[in-house]
């Protein structure tokens, strides 16, 4: 799974999705790796309605996000200001890096250094 919990995404197809000129871009709060699903902040709002009660004096519409499918975005390059594909590579001292596939960017590290994947 390349996608992590605070990463920026862009999110392809769905009701949040934008057009295809201007695309949604959020943060992923929570991933749910079981199920390949994400919760990006803002996409997939629903609205939960509560009736007054003891613990909730109030009652009202609580918000949520709930859980879009992982397939339904991509990560997102700054260097090419766009959803990318996502490349996984070890660098020469050990460390493995998530890249960009269009442009060659480092997108983050998924590892520390490890002398026994290190480029002699």
């Amino acid at each position: 799974m390349n996608i992590r919990k605070d990463d920026i995404v862009e999110v392809i197809t769905g009701d949040d999705a934008g057009t295809a000129e201007v695309r949604t871009r959020a943060r992923v709060l929570r991933v749910i790796a079981e199920e390949n699903k994400v919760v990006v902040e803002g996409i997939n709002r629903v609205y939960r309605h509560l009736k007054p009660n003891r613990r909730n004096a109030q009652g009202g519409r609580l918000s949520k996000e709930m859980p879009i499918s992982l397939s339904n975005v991509k990560l997102f390059c700054g260097n090419c200001q766009r959803g990318v594909r996502v490349g996984r590579r070890y660098l020469p001292d050990g460390r493995k890096e998530r890249f960009c596939k269009k442009c060659g960017a480092g997108l983050g590290f998924l590892s520390k250094e490890r002398p026994a994947y290190a480029q002699k």
